[in-house]
């Protein structure tokens, strides 16, 4: 006989990231420290914080974190969703992370095309040739 062994303690990837809650096109979001497998807006460990990202009067998007749990989770080994990263940098409780160097999307669309147009000059020696009998 033979006999199959597990270990005793299952390890689960643990997500610090955004849930949804609010009416239509009026969002508000919740920052949970949440099982990977679990849905978006399903079952979660901790509430940590609140993002509204629609910006009040003054232009200012709210964000508050419980910043001591966020460093609690994130310590160990709870992994940040890119958004929630993103704010975190902005509070200052993580690292900003880099900003992908992609020097077409910082100009306006307009600057885009004329650039494109001046590189792309007309080439006869590409140009398809028909004969006409």
């Amino acid at each position: 006989r033979t006999y199959r062994v597990f270990p005793l303690s299952i390890t689960m990837v643990v997500r610090i990231r955004l849930q949804r809650f609010g009416k239509k096109h009026r969002p508000i979001y919740r920052i949970v420290a949440a099982d990977s497998r679990s849905p978006r807006d399903g079952k979660f460990l901790e509430r940590l914080g609140t993002y509204n990202p629609i910006p009040n009067k003054g232009g200012i998007k709210e964000v508050s974190m419980n910043e001591e749990r966020i460093r609690y989770w994130y310590s160990v080994g709870a992994q940040p969703s890119d958004r929630v990263a993103f704010l975190m940098g902005q509070a200052g409780i993580l690292p900003k992370r880099p900003v992908p160097h992609r020097p077409q999307r910082s100009l306006p669309k307009a600057q885009r095309r004329e650039q494109s147009y001046s590189t792309t000059a007309f080439n006869p020696s590409l140009a398809l040739q028909a004969s006409f009998v």
